[in-house]
């Protein structure tokens, strides 16, 4: 069996010392702490169950902390916060030194990908179908899938940083077991599991350049699938088990409605100034428009759908037909008129990311996108271009995020790098 520790493991030999001194030998001096897991005692069977629930949890904080920095990032909210490190995210031009980048971004990221391993490093019992496995592999998949898509270069358990490419073929290796494990443990909940890694490892595809295989995988997605994320309104503990969209829309204003995202469309929702909205923590040229797509802290947010995967079989079939197809088919589908723009091929693609744009609104996907066709997605402010708030320089040219110092000082395979 292999030994399992919990991160927040501590001991308490300091106090131990120095009291001890005065008094070795009484008893109420004799501390044990309950953070420290002997290895001996632990059930992997059971303990495998509460460790992959436990790294779910942890993606699901990291997820809606990059859906925010992100959304900040490409222009889908203005940053309405008062935070300069935030400020650096909207305007693209963020420091390694960052303390928001490795304490709200890089740290929980991480910390999912590593909880995400210790599970898969267990010995459990039946591993070709155990379904802590098929959620411990799923992920992994979607931590090291984000990795890839927001930072620039990565890294995993203090080992070498790592390209964009290399995160991706790992995300891919990770998502096929999961895929795998999933099928085979043929519960409702595997099966979801496996059809929420399939939508991943298609993602992850269509990343890379292989749209070949992202439109096969997204095209075995069954129909109507959908794979959310759930949180709580525990108001004990809501910065680990809330909606974080919610949180920094109603608790902290500092998520405000970019212009180009307001537009009527049922698929971002909003609230104009005035209209019972909370107060910004600072001021937005043209006023606060706060997002109502997520409406309360156990509001969920989609990781992976049929949707996406139509939208990936669209997009790597190269094809105006068949990205138009879909294009008119969402536009209806939301109460709007065919589209009516010029026809080319890079007018259509870019048609096409809007349409994401509008669908997946918040949702952590729009920086992939940012970077895998810039030319396409439209809504963006410019490199050079001013930023939308006084007093700022003018947007820089950041397409990703960059490791934070405190990885490379810390991390004996990038230190001094």
């Amino acid at each position: 069996m292999k030994t399992i520790q919990r991160a927040v493991t501590r001991t308490l030999v300091g106090t131990s010392l120095v009291l001890g001194a005065a008094a070795c030998s009484d008893e109420f001096l004799q501390v044990t702490n309950p953070n420290v897991i002997d290895a001996a005692t632990v059930n992997p069977t059971t303990a495998g169950a509460t460790l992959a629930a436990s790294a779910q949890q942890n993606f699901a904080v990291a997820y809606g902390w990059l859906a925010m920095y992100s959304g900040w990032f490409t222009g889908e909210a203005n940053v309405s916060d008062t935070f300069p490190t935030r400020n650096e995210f909207g305007q693209r031009t963020i420091s390694d030194l960052n303390g928001s980048l490795n304490g709200d971004v890089w740290g929980p990221i991480s910390l999912a990908v590593a909880s995400a391993k210790t599970v898969l490093d267990l010995d459990l019992s039946t591993p070709t179908t155990n379904i802590s496995l098929a959620r411990a592999a799923t992920f992994r998949g979607f931590s090291l899938l984000m990795l890839a898509s927001d930072f620039c270069t990565g890294t995993i358990s203090s080992g070498p940083e790592l390209t964009t490419t290399q995160l991706l073929d790992s995300a891919a290796f990770w998502f096929t077991r999961g895929i795998d494990v999933g099928r085979a443990n043929a519960t409702a909940d595997g099966i979801a599991l496996s059809n929420a890694a399939l939508v991943g490892r298609a993602r992850a595809k269509l990343q890379k350049g292989d749209n070949a295989g992202a439109s096969t995988d997204a095209a075995a997605v069954p129909s109507g699938f959908e794979y959310n994320l759930r949180y709580t309104d525990d108001a004990n503990s809501r910065t680990r088990l809330s909606n974080r969209l919610y949180q920094f829309s109603f608790d902290r204003g500092s998520i405000s409605v970019a212009p180009w995202y307001r537009q009527n469309d049922p698929r971002v929702p909003s609230r104009a100034p005035g209209s019972g909205t909370a107060a910004p923590q600072d001021a937005v040229p043209g006023g606060f428009y706060q997002q109502a797509k997520f409406t309360g802290y156990a509001s969920s947010i989609r990781l992976a759908s049929k949707l996406e995967a139509e939208y990936i079989v669209a997009e790597a079939s190269s094809n105006a037909t068949t990205q138009l197809a879909l294009i008119n088919a969402r536009r209806t589908a939301n109460g709007l008129a065919a589209y009516a723009g010029a026809m080319d091929a890079a007018s259509v693609k870019a048609e096409l990311f809007n349409q994401r744009a509008l669908e997946f609104y918040l949702e952590g996907k729009r920086l992939a996108d940012f970077r895998r066709s810039p030319a396409s997605v439209t809504s963006i402010t410019p490199s050079g271009q001013p930023y939308f708030k006084p007093g700022y320089g003018n947007t820089g040219t950041q397409t990703c995020y960059p490791l934070p110092r405190a990885e490379r000082d810390n991390n004996p395979n990038t230190a001094g790098k």
